[in-house]
């Protein structure tokens, strides 16, 4: 028994992914791979489930980063 099989008004508990596919992230080289510089992604709708009553979580999201070889493309 888990301490959260009592609730039951939020909903049912959401399935959480336990893999990930790594090609879904885009990268290209880093024009200035000598220099470190701070790169920001802020990422203002960031939407998830909770894994408790499935209901919706809102965030904003800020990911700071010193690329090397390669940075993250974004498509926001």
């Amino acid at each position: 028994m888990s301490e959260y099989d009592d609730i039951t008004l939020l909903g049912s508990k959401a399935a959480i992914p336990q893999t990930y596919d790594p090609g879904v992230l885009e990268s290209f080289e880093n024009a200035h791979p000598e220099r470190d510089y701070m790169v920001t992604l802020r990422c203002p709708e960031f939407t998830t489930l909770c894994p408790i009553t499935g209901q919706p979580d809102f965030a904003t999201m800020l990911i700071n980063y010193i690329p090397a070889e390669r940075m993250v493309e974004t498509s926001f």
